[in-house]
């Protein structure tokens, strides 16, 4: 599933319809989808084009969650135009600033713009979760960890016990399952190159959020799993440490929530081992091999927690070292 980024033939006649004919379309990004992007101008206006093709993608999702978040106070790309036959969207523009961009150039504000992502998860899981959500569950963290046997072990050479892995997982997720905590929306993708910084916004409105259509209901240690332990950028030990502690300051939750949220980071960063191995594999994407490296080592710094255990025992006695490695190395 290698994507170009020509523009969908139909794109120019739903810009006219949209009121911006004759506009130019200019290409802006892919994803791990069937999505693309591309940046539309037409004098002084700038929009986005997402390009979301049936019967590959859905966008509906996207619009429902970009609305209810818009609703409790959050940003997300206002809904300018949309052709839903034809898959088209046409949205407001949040501009070029990604947070991992941005940290990049000013490397000196990232515990300030780590803080404030922080506090954007604090400020969603104020509200209960979206009406209408599926659950993101023990059910679907199992389901979602077998893409590890299922690519990243075969790719690599692996003879593994499926059952142990199954059973040992079980053993770690089913107390977070059962923690007590409120189901809030799960973004599922929260991390630094699905943040915009939108210039004139304050507070948490300043963060742009972008590709949250999968989201779910489910745990809020989630989400801040996923955008402290990312997979396209190193995020220091330190930060991640202060930022946990900030949450749980500002939400009261305890301990229950850390286990929670250290079980929760090794299902994620496990799942995302076979994601990217199924990109590379199956989708024709070999870029996502670069990842894999600091893929594995957070979740190895996971697994050091006490009551990952189980799981740790299971990797150690499953995937060697050299199963770690490679061929990751060689795409280096």
């Amino acid at each position: 599933m290698a994507s170009t980024m020509t523009p969908p033939a139909h794109a120019p006649d739903f810009l006219a319809a949209s009121g911006w004919a004759g506009a130019k379309i200019l290409p802006l990004a892919g994803d791990a989808s069937f999505r693309r992007y591309f940046r539309v101008v037409h004098g002084d206006r700038s929009a986005v084009l997402m390009d979301a093709p049936p019967p590959h993608e859905d966008p509906r999702p996207f619009i429902a969650v970009a609305e209810w978040l818009a609703s409790v106070g959050l940003s997300a790309p206002q809904i300018l135009s949309r052709d839903l036959d034809k898959g088209l969207l046409l949205l407001g523009d949040f501009g070029d600033w990604r947070l991992r961009e941005y940290l990049d150039e000013d490397p000196a504000r990232e515990i300030e713009l780590y803080e404030l992502a922080t506090d954007v998860l604090v400020h969603l899981h104020q509200h209960e979760a979206m009406p209408g959500l599926k659950m993101h569950g023990l059910d679907q963290w199992i389901e979602e960890l077998k893409l590890f046997t299922e690519w990243y072990c075969p790719a690599v050479g692996a003879d593994v016990d499926f059952a142990g892995y199954e059973s040992s997982w079980r053993q770690v997720l089913e107390p977070v399952a059962n923690d007590g905590q409120a189901p809030v929306t799960v973004l599922r993708d929260y991390h630094a190159e699905n943040v915009m910084l939108v210039q004139g916004l304050e507070g948490v409105r300043h963060f742009g959020l972008l590709d949250f259509q999968d989201a779910l209901s489910g745990h809020p240690a989630y989400d801040l799993a996923s955008v402290l332990e990312d997979a396209r950028r190193d995020v220091p030990p330190a930060i991640e440490r202060a930022m946990i502690d900030r949450y749980i300051a500002a939400t009261g939750h305890g301990d229950a929530f850390e286990r929670a949220y250290w079980a929760l980071a090794a299902q994620r960063n496990t799942r995302i081992l076979g994601v990217f191995t199924r990109l590379w594999k199956r989708d024709n994407k070999p870029g996502y091999r670069r990842f894999q490296p600091r893929m594995w080592g957070l979740l190895e710094r996971d697994l050091a927690q006490p009551h990952l255990k189980p799981v740790r025992d299971w990797f150690d006695a499953n995937i060697t070292p050299a199963h770690r490695r490679e061929p990751w190395q060689k795409a280096a």
